[in-house]
């Protein structure tokens, strides 16, 4: 399969979504069974108890959920207040929250408390930058000055009419939220589910192909590729292999050369590891603290090794490199953005 390709499905009744480039899968999501709070979502909440020793709070959301809010200070047991859904909640842990809310559409973002009119620095041509600025002071004008707009990178393929339907729509949106402080706990926008996800952030660059009848999945072969993702061995050029396997305090990594352990073989399959790790962690919903322990090479490789960790991890949003410890192992974490895909696509794909 060359190309782009988005693929829309659904499996078990799950609607689910994938981007494939080239053959290889970059993107996979499945909507959770069950009425499961999805990231994104904003809750009207009412805070409760702070934790000091936590740095943050707990806040009560719908049907007895709880939400952990990493803020105290300006918060009052009781008092109302808006919070965003950033990522699934750990068994037996509270839903983690912010305050800091994102209206976000394909083309248009609304930042609360965050003024300003931005444009994506991927948009480069200056005209077409001139044309967007007019649409987004257009858009914004009259709007609480609270309320700041980021034009994405979609928008410079994007029709004017579309982008202004955006921006108005988003802008509408966030002022009702933000005026809806009254009353008990409450979902006021909810999480966006995979197809949602799909059309809103993976349209961009447009794809070759975009596939929604049933079936896209099998016929796609997507199905044996996130089946792949459910086994803990990843296969490597050159023959090597590494071991992804979560545990409860943290997700440990394996790398092997395979049958030729030489320094050069070593030095290649970490290499191949470091640069397809992000990718493996992302679609797996793997994050916290994962230790890697990268095939036996000599320390002056790795400089060699850092800088590749470093770009491919670049673009991968919250990942803190750690680096090096005294044992030779290598640490990060990286924040939990998705449910585990072990336990989101159980049953569906085996």
């Amino acid at each position: 399969m060359k190309g782009r390709v988005v693929i829309l499905d659904e499996v078990a009744g799950r609607p689910c979504a994938a981007l494939v480039v080239d053959g290889r899968l970059e993107e996979l999501s499945v909507d959770p069974a069950g009425d499961v709070p999805l990231p994104g979502a904003i809750y009207r909440a009412v805070a409760d108890r702070p934790m000091k020793g936590q740095g943050g709070l707990f806040v009560k959301l719908l049907q007895g959920e709880t939400g952990f809010l990493r803020q105290i200070g300006g918060i009052a047991p009781g008092q109302r207040l808006l919070v965003q859904v950033t990522g699934p909640a750990e068994a037996g842990k509270a839903l983690p929250v912010t305050s800091r809310l994102l209206f976000k559409s394909r083309f248009a973002i609304i930042t609360p408390d965050a003024p300003g009119l931005n444009i994506s620095r991927r948009i480069k041509e200056e005209d077409l930058r001139a044309d967007l600025a007019r649409l987004a002071e257009e858009g914004m004008a009259g709007a609480d000055p609270r309320l700041g707009l980021i034009l994405r990178s979609a928008c410079g393929d994007a029709e004017a009419d579309a982008v202004a339907e955006d921006i108005a729509a988003m802008r509408g949106l966030a002022e009702a939220v933000l005026a809806d402080l009254d009353g008990g706990p409450e979902l006021l926008v909810d999480g966006a589910t995979a197809h949602d996800l799909a059309f809103r952030d993976w349209l961009d660059p447009a794809p070759d192909e975009v596939i929604t009848e049933g079936g896209g999945f099998a016929g796609a072969g997507v199905d044996d590729m996130v089946a792949a993702l459910l086994q803990p061995r990843v296969d490597l050029p050159g023959g090597g292999h590494m071991m992804v396997e979560p545990t409860r305090a943290l997700v440990a990594v394996d790398v092997n050369t395979g049958p030729d352990t030489s320094p050069a073989a070593s030095l290649k399959v970490n290499i191949a590891a470091a640069r397809d790790l992000p990718r493996q962690l992302r679609l797996r919903g793997l994050g916290g603290q994962i230790v890697v322990d990268f095939a036996p090479m000599p320390k002056k490789d790795r400089a060699i090794l850092d800088q590749v960790i470093k770009a491919a991890f670049k673009a991968e949003g919250e990942a803190h490199l750690a680096g090096w410890t005294v044992l030779g192992l290598y640490e990060l974490t990286r924040r939990r953005d998705r449910l585990p895909l072990s336990e989101v696509a159980k049953g569906l794909f085996e």
